[in-house]
């Protein structure tokens, strides 16, 4: 049986809500595609209404977090926690985006150092996805002054939300048993 034929722990619910449903057609436009995950939460739809909500507001690239950032930061935490459905998703299309040597920093194969094509930001933004990743979460004040050194405040809160944003999903993904796409 293949990965994407193992069924979920849960079957979606066979009647979804109107409201739901609207959601779920928004979710496939802007994905591209029918997730699972994103069905089977309209068993509880608070959890399927809040998490869509905090899902249309994922951060957009803005000062020196940009779009590649947050790409690294979606891919550096979905390679931490070892969620084989957020890898495939959050990978998608990375070959139009970075270089291999690039991608293989975020699996934890390369070390960041090595990469020359990452700035200082981009890996110091990597090294935080990981760490916000860990449990237990262990931040030293001089990682935070690191952090604030380089990163404005908002910057700080989209990269902190967006790690744990893709950690959200993976917990709740894998917690359903929903299998990778694909």
């Amino acid at each position: 049986m293949t990965a994407s034929a193992v069924p979920a722990f849960i079957a979606p619910p066979r009647r979804i809500p109107v409201l739901l449903r609207v959601g779920l057609w928004i979710s496939r436009r802007v994905t591209g595609d029918d997730v699972l995950a994103a069905r089977l939460l309209t068993w509880y739809p608070r959890s399927a209404v809040g998490i869509g909500v905090l899902e249309s507001l994922v951060a957009r690239g803005e000062g020196k977090v940009d779009d590649r950032m947050l790409q690294f930061v979606r891919m550096a935490v979905s390679f931490a926690v070892e969620c084989p459905f957020c890898i495939g998703f959050n990978s998608r299309g990375w070959e139009t985006r970075m270089t291999e040597q690039e991608r293989l920093a975020l699996q934890g194969l390369t070390a960041l150092e090595t990469v020359a094509s990452l700035s200082g930001p981009e890996r110091l933004a990597i090294e935080y996805a990981r760490k916000v990743s860990e449990t237990p979460l262990t931040f030293t004040p001089e990682f935070g002054q690191r952090l604030t050194a380089v990163f404005s405040e908002r910057e700080i809160v989209m990269l902190a939300t967006t790690a744990a944003q893709v950690n959200l999903w993976a917990r709740t993904i894998q917690a359903l048993g929903c299998p990778p796409l694909g």
